[in-house]
């Protein structure tokens, strides 16, 4: 029996529609949608995608028959770097992981960390930024940013290892541009410079986690950070135990990885800014912290694979 797919875009040159998402993955996809309504088809390789383009039909899949449905194999792939986090873990497993964490993630404790995230701003314009200097603002920005995330998740200047950190990160953001292509897993075995580079960062941040972690258990303390959060929460509704230390590496690294990745994007627009406009920024910061819609985007990093409320 011929099995049949619902229309999409589709080309004679072999590889055409993988080079057509890669070189423009928005264009492609709002193309497909406009083109094809609310669902599409198209193949790249030997994998097969669907394109849902209806808000009931991806209420549908992400939440009435979520069960239904797995991951996709990108983040089957991610799990080389992320490792069982609540990005890419399954069934039983991510619901336990996600009652565990689910009160770090609350709407409250996350606007409570706007004036930290001003403070650290206006730190960064005092010390490092002065008017009509040229800077790169992307490094300046992760550089922020990391600063932002080891004081919130783990009470500690991630300053000082800012530039190991960095290089780290970046060097595992560019691995997951590879996660989709059709022959990842073939590459991941070769022996190539980038292959090197990225195990070499794994071990890097996988270093400083695990110290933290150990640190932390030993010390017994609660700084109310999200570490302090996770380390204490029981499975009350489960077994009645915590996380392991794997498992708070796995969550660790995977919101350190998103939040790095989605806080950097959206701190790069009030981020251009010098001395003589710092109260603007300021104000700009704190409001769109602090609103609703702010909220919604933070928290979302958070459940980024469910749209359903926490």
């Amino acid at each position: 029996m011929t099995q049949t797919f619902p229309r999409g875009p589709k080309t004679l040159i072999p590889g055409g529609i993988l080079f057509a998402f890669r070189r423009d993955p928005i264009g492609f996809l709002m193309s497909a949608a406009h083109e094809f309504g609310d669902v599409a088809h198209f193949q790249a390789g030997s994998q097969q995608y669907f394109l849902v383009n209806n808000p009931e039909y991806i209420k549908d899949v992400l939440v009435t028959h979520h069960a239904s449905f797995k991951k996709g194999r990108g983040l089957e792939r991610a799990k080389a770097m992320l490792g069982n986090g609540l990005l890419t873990s399954e069934g039983d497993f991510h619901h336990r992981q996600r009652r565990l964490a689910q009160p770090a993630f609350h709407r409250d404790r996350i606007a409570r960390y706007a004036g930290m995230m001003v403070d650290y701003a206006d730190r960064m314009q005092h010390e490092r930024w002065r008017e009509g200097e040229t800077l790169d603002i992307a490094r300046e920005m992760m550089r922020l940013t990391l600063a932002i995330v080891g004081k919130t998740l783990f009470d500690t200047e991630t300053e000082v290892e800012a530039e190991q950190v960095r290089q780290a990160l970046s060097e595992s953001m560019q691995r997951f541009n590879r996660f989709m292509l059709p022959f990842a897993e073939f590459l991941d075995r070769l022996p190539l410079p980038g292959n090197r580079r990225y195990r070499q960062a794994r071990d890097v941040l996988d270093s400083i986690i695990y110290r933290i972690i150990n640190e932390r258990r030993q010390s017994g303390q609660d700084t109310g950070d999200l570490l302090s959060m996770l380390l204490t929460a029981q499975d009350d509704e489960g077994d009645g135990r915590g996380m392991t230390d794997l498992q708070l590496r796995d969550e660790v690294i995977t919101i350190f990885s998103l939040v790095t990745k989605q806080q950097r994007i959206r701190l790069r627009g009030p981020g251009i800014c010098c001395p003589s406009i710092r109260r603007s920024n300021r104000d700009f910061i704190m409001s769109w912290i602090t609103s609703s819609q702010a909220g919604f985007r933070l928290s979302r990093i958070c459940r980024i694979c469910d749209i359903r409320k926490w």
